[in-house]
Order: structure tokens, then sequence, then C-alpha cells
């Protein structure tokens, strides 16, 4: 026994495994270390600190009408939408059976051969479409429109970035003092699109990451289309900088897309190096709350305010509110109750 190796390599962080493979792996290596244990040789209960087991890759199965099994490659669709969506044999056009969609196995010939879509649609989007499609845990459907989802956006996010890179500020600006309310939007979604895929990469929840990277997208998105009719230097380093992290919060699911962007982006560098990038906490801290106005403890309408905001600035902001004008009818206030950041009730 080597303690040295002992002490580095075990008990091993995290063990992931399929459910079928995971159960005699587990077997097999508790035995090992129970015995060792037993004869001194090791001072460990457990091999491993955590373990998570993913779920299968399952497609349709399908047969022709003599009960034979037939891969994927051996039929075609017809029909143009789903209640009509029917299979017949790719060489003679003969009636296939389409069954339930079940773990991919040889037997059933219902596997896909991953080379196929990867030359056609690239190693990043099969591997984008395989985490984003369910929680890991869960089984995966595989279907080619899943497939043409993800190379979609594949396709949008380079756009972005380029675009980011064009209209952006340079590479290596200055950060400026102060931002516009639009930079400080869009650096709040920024960095609360970080913080989300940064906690979920942790969790092992990866689909809820892509999840929060599509929103954020969205965002990037409608801030480029602004920018262009808007002259903020705040902004264009809002997006220079929302780019640069989206590239790298992408970067561990499609890595090749992702050093593309970074090249793109004026780096001369890997993005596989970096550090990831630190969340800014201050803004994940929302500046304005939603607080409810209610007139003789009857709710008529909400107002948005800065959280900072004086009980002075909070009345007023109140009493300007249309649904608190009807339901007071002209009749004199008698006194206004303010709850920081949860409730205002005007008494009439």
């Amino acid at each position: 026994m080597d303690s040295k190796a002992v002490a580095y390599w075990l008990p091993v962080d995290q063990y992931i495994g399929g459910v079928e493979h995971a159960i005699l792996h587990l077997l097999y290596s508790r035995f090992f270390m129970r015995a060792m244990t037993d004869t001194g040789h090791l001072k460990l209960a457990e091999p491993f600190d955590g373990m998570f087991t993913q779920g299968m890759v399952i497609h349709e199965t399908y047969r022709d009408k003599d009960g034979k099994w037939l891969n994927p490659e051996e039929i075609r669709f017809v029909g143009n939408d789903s209640a009509n969506r029917r299979a017949v044999t790719a060489d003679g056009g003969q009636p296939v059976i389409i069954g339930h969609a079940e773990k991919m196995s040889k037997s059933k010939r219902n596997t896909v051969d991953p080379l196929t879509f990867i030359s056609h649609y690239g190693a990043d989007t099969i591997r984008w479409f395989v985490l984003s499609d369910s929680p890991p845990e869960r089984d995966v459907l595989w279907t080619e429109e899943g497939v043409q989802g993800s190379w979609r956006f594949v396709q949008r996010v380079w756009r972005l970035v380029d675009e980011a890179a064009a209209q952006g500020a340079p590479h290596g600006a200055k950060r400026p003092a102060t931002f516009s309310p639009a930079a400080d939007d869009l650096r709040r979604a920024a960095h609360r699109a970080l913080d989300a895929v940064s906690r979920n990469i942790e969790g092992l929840r990866f689909n809820t990451a892509i999840a929060a990277i599509y929103e954020f997208a969205n965002k990037l998105g409608a801030a480029l289309q602004g920018q262009k009719t808007a002259k903020d230097p705040g902004l264009d380093w809002a997006v220079r900088e929302s780019a640069e992290l989206l590239a790298q919060m992408f970067a561990p699911m499609m890595p090749h897309l992702a050093e593309e962007c970074w090249a793109r982006l004026g780096y001369n560098s890997l993005v596989a190096k970096q550090a990831w990038p630190e969340v800014e906490k201050p803004l994940l801290v929302d500046d304005k709350v939603t607080i409810a106005v209610q007139v003789n403890g009857k709710r008529r309408d909400e107002l948005m305010i800065s959280r900072d905001a004086s009980q002075g600035d909070v009345e007023a902001a109140a009493l300007a509110l249309d649904g608190v004008k009807r339901a007071i009818e002209g009749r004199a206030i008698k006194k206004i109750i303010v709850v920081p950041q949860r409730i205002v009730n005007v008494v009439a």
C-alpha cells in the first residue's frame, strides 16, 4: 500500500455512473474497501464521498410487419404533423410499427451513431442537447428535432457574440465609473445568470444551468437591439462584459464554440485556462421592491419603488396611483401606514 497515494485519491470526491453499472461498481468497490479496512490496510468507511446516478438515453423502437426490429436509419417518416406522423421502411416504403421509447440497446436496434450527428451538427450541439433535455438523473429522449433545436441555439450564440464584439466596447476597455439604467440592468442579468449557472453546475443540475443561459441570451439579444439606437459608453462596456461571461458560462458544455467566441472577443488565450468568473454580489440584490398598496385595508394597487426610498417618497408614489385615487374618491386622508418594503395602507 502506498499511503501517499491513498491520502491523495481516497475517498473519491464524486462517483457518477449509470444505474446498471453503478450497482456492480459500487458493490465491488465497497467490498474491497471493507476487506482492506478489516485487514488494516485502510482506515476509510466508504470509497466515495458523493454518488450520482445518471439517467439512460432512450429512443423510439421500430418494427416491420413481421415483428423484426429496425434501426432508425432503416426507416423514414411521412406526414406533416405529429397527428399524422407515421413511418415506413426507407427502401421499400412498407409500414413500420412505432413502439415506445426504451433504453437504447443493440437487441432492439434503437441506437443511433453519434458520429453521424456529430459530423452534421458538431460535437458541441450534441453535448448541449443531452445536457439540456432533462435533469441528468432522468432518462434523455433522443430526438433529431431536439438536436436541431440545440443546433439553432449554437448558431444564435455565435451571432450574439459576433454582434457584441462588433458593437460593444473594445477588448481591454476601461470600466466606466457609472452605468446607465440600461447598462445596469444588463449587468444585473449577466451576474444573476453567472450565479445561477455556477450553483447549478456545482449541484449537477446542468439542464437548469442551461435554462439560465437561454434566458440570459435573450436578455443580451434585447440589449444589442437597444444599443443600436443609443449612444451609451456604459452599455457598450456592459455588452462586452456580458458576451465574455456568456462564453465562459457555456464553455463547460460547448468548449469548441466557447474557444471560437473567446477568440472573436479579442483574446489570444484559451477560455478553458481562465479562472471561473466571480459574481459581483451587489448585482444580485434588487434595488427596487414591489409594495402592495391598500385603501382602508383593501388591496387596490401595487407600487415598484427604490428599496431605499424614504417614507415620504413611498407615500407620495402610493397616492399617485390610479387605483388608489379611485378608491379614495376625494375623501380626506386620515393617515398613511407604511410597513417598509412590504405594504402601504391609506386610511381615508
